[in-house]
């Protein structure tokens, strides 16, 4: 078995999305004051984390995009986790794929920007009729590793994320290392703690071999 991560890490202050303000790390219980708390010897750090919920590499439910649909305490597992996995190459979708139950990611190599202004413009997405023939076919969750799985506009209208939330589809974006995965035969886990009430948050996604 080989696990291979695909989740970029969270840095304080890093920018995710333009105008999306980077996470703040801070201190609830430090090592020095704990001591006051326990026995000699024994101490612990509790920390904070203040960041918007599109951080890293993270998942939208279909409450990002309508008020009545799921949130990410309303996703089944089954959704989320040891999803059988295909790769797209590029950002068409191939006629013969079999894509029914699977978490299908976009491999687009966007990934290889991030963290520079490169990667906030002109970035690959997939267009409103691939995520129609996505829904049609069957497919349970849909994964890129690029800025947004829409073309990102002024003021568009964001068809991929529209058509996919109403399906119940759930996407993650900003994913990295797809390169380092086959075209198929794996597992792919992008589960979000349960959030009530939260449409996005950051996962820990990873593929297994």
């Amino acid at each position: 078995m080989t696990l291979i991560e695909l989740s970029h890490p969270v840095i304080e202050g890093m920018t995710t999305y333009p105008g999306i303000p980077g996470p703040v790390l801070g201190v609830h219980l430090s090592r020095e004051a704990s001591r006051d708390l326990y026995a000699e010897g024994t101490e612990f750090f509790i920390g904070t984390i203040t960041m918007a919920a599109n951080t890293g590499t993270y998942l939208d439910s279909p409450n990002h995009r309508f008020p009545d649909g799921a949130d990410l305490s309303g996703l089944p597992l089954e959704k989320l986790a040891n999803l059988d996995g295909v790769v797209v190459d590029g950002t068409d979708l191939p006629d013969d794929l079999d894509v029914a139950g699977k978490a299908v990611l976009f491999h687009t190599g966007w990934d290889t920007h991030w963290g520079t202004e490169a990667y906030f413009t002109g970035h690959p997405s997939i267009t409103g009729e691939t995520a129609a023939a996505l829904v049609a076919r069957g497919a349970v969750l849909v994964g890129i590793d690029s800025l947004n799985i829409d073309a990102t506009p002024p003021k568009g209208d964001r068809p991929a994320h529209t058509t996919l939330l109403a399906a119940g589809i759930p996407i993650v974006e900003h994913l990295t290392n797809l390169g380092a995965l086959p075209p198929a035969g794996f597992r792919f886990h992008a589960a979000p703690p349960l959030v009530v009430g939260m449409g996005t948050f950051p996962v820990r996604a990873y593929a297994v071999l």
